[in-house]
């Protein structure tokens, strides 16, 4: 059988045909855009120089790297991003008000998605990699290297960028994930797409904690996703309250977002729901030892908060949930073996008392 690699595959026919295996792999969305530099890259830059990234210092470690793809993939000339729907049949949290339990990102629902969407670009880099001369090499990224996704994305035509600084795109909104593999090999690229938010301010005027300081620019530390998962220490006094019943990220400028209205639920069996996730028992999730959180959450993306993070969230939305039940909760946090979970369980006590005054 002769090898495919033999074959002189035009550019545009190479790009149509990764396109084509994209979609069979199950990917929702898909776009090429060259490697090089971007105006938008330029002001990340200056986002980093602001401070807004706050403690990811991750960011900045590598910001050389995240402006020249060479450094990433020496010879990179193209970039395949691909787009997975996440978004499952249930209801925004904005329409949920139980204070008996906290709110969670809708991407947190399932497993983690790094490995749904890594085991798909791995099968399309096998794919790719039969059609391309040995002499091609590739790199893939699921929000884990010096790569500014989002960018890539914008400029593979997957969307625009929102005033609330998510991608947006016509037929699924914001609730997809992305990923990219890079190519040492020239394609045919698609356009970027104009922004379509117009005038509307919706996401702006929504977010509790006024993260969004103008439209497009995010100051992180103000952000509830950077504080109940990126922070590590303790939740600035000002947004305890505003973080109302948020214990891991936080969907409000999406939920708001008229480009959402119009949803497409995804049937992946890894992005549905699990009833432990999705919106949990905050008395529940109280009372876990460090054992019980790791047989809990391992492989999702909890994991990342730690139990000291998660219980030190569960404490801010049980002083916020106004339940006199959560009191004797609370005072056994008190002797926590964390410092961070009793200084908020003491907050929470504060709070639960001047609510009932």
């Amino acid at each position: 059988m002769p090898d495919l690699r033999d074959h002189p595959w035009p550019a545009a026919d190479l790009a149509q045909r990764i396109k084509a295996q994209a979609l069979a792999l199950g990917f929702d969305l898909v776009g090429i855009a060259p490697a090089q530099a971007s105006p938008e890259l330029a002001f990340f830059q200056r986002w980093l120089d602001a401070g807004y990234a706050g403690e990811m210092h991750y960011l900045a470690r590598n910001r050389e790297r995240r402006g020249d793809m060479q450094q990433v993939l020496p010879g990179a000339q193209s970039v395949v991003v691909c787009g997975l729907n996440y978004d499952t049949d249930y209801p925004y949290s904005t329409t949920q008000h139980d204070p008996e339990r906290g709110w969670v990102a809708r991407y947190a629902w399932g497993a983690d998605y790094h490995q749904v969407m890594q085991t798909r670009l791995a099968a399309l880099q096998e794919f790719v990699m039969t059609l391309v001369p040995p002499s091609v090499a590739s790199k893939l990224y699921v929000d884990t290297g010096p790569v500014v996704e989002r960018v890539c994305a914008k400029d593979a035509g997957i969307g625009w960028f929102g005033k609330n600084t998510c991608l947006l795109n016509t037929r699924l909104g914001s609730w997809f994930l992305l990923g990219e593999l890079l190519l040492t090999v020239p394609l045919v690229y698609d356009q970027p797409v104009p922004d379509h938010c117009g005038t509307c301010t919706r996401c702006l005027d929504a977010c509790p904690t006024q993260a969004l300081l103008e439209p497009y620019v995010l100051d992180a530390r103000r952000c509830i996703a950077y504080l109940t998962i990126e922070l590590k220490g303790a939740i600035p006094d000002e947004f305890r309250v505003p973080i109302g019943q948020h214990i891991f990220g936080c969907d409000i400028c999406q939920d708001v977002c008229p480009w959402n209205r119009k949803r497409q639920v995804t049937t992946l069996p890894e992005l549905q729901p699990r009833t432990a996730q999705q919106h949990p028992v905050l008395a529940e999730l109280a009372t876990l030892t460090r054992e019980e959180f790791q047989r809990r959450f391992r492989g999702t993306p909890f994991e990342r908060s730690k139990r000291r993070g998660l219980l030190r969230n569960v404490c801010v939305a049980m002083g916020n949930a106004g339940h006199a039940a959560f009191i004797p909760l609370l005072e056994s946090l008190l002797d926590d073996e964390e410092a961070l979970i009793r200084e908020h369980a003491a907050w929470a006590l504060e709070r639960l008392q001047s609510l009932r005054d």
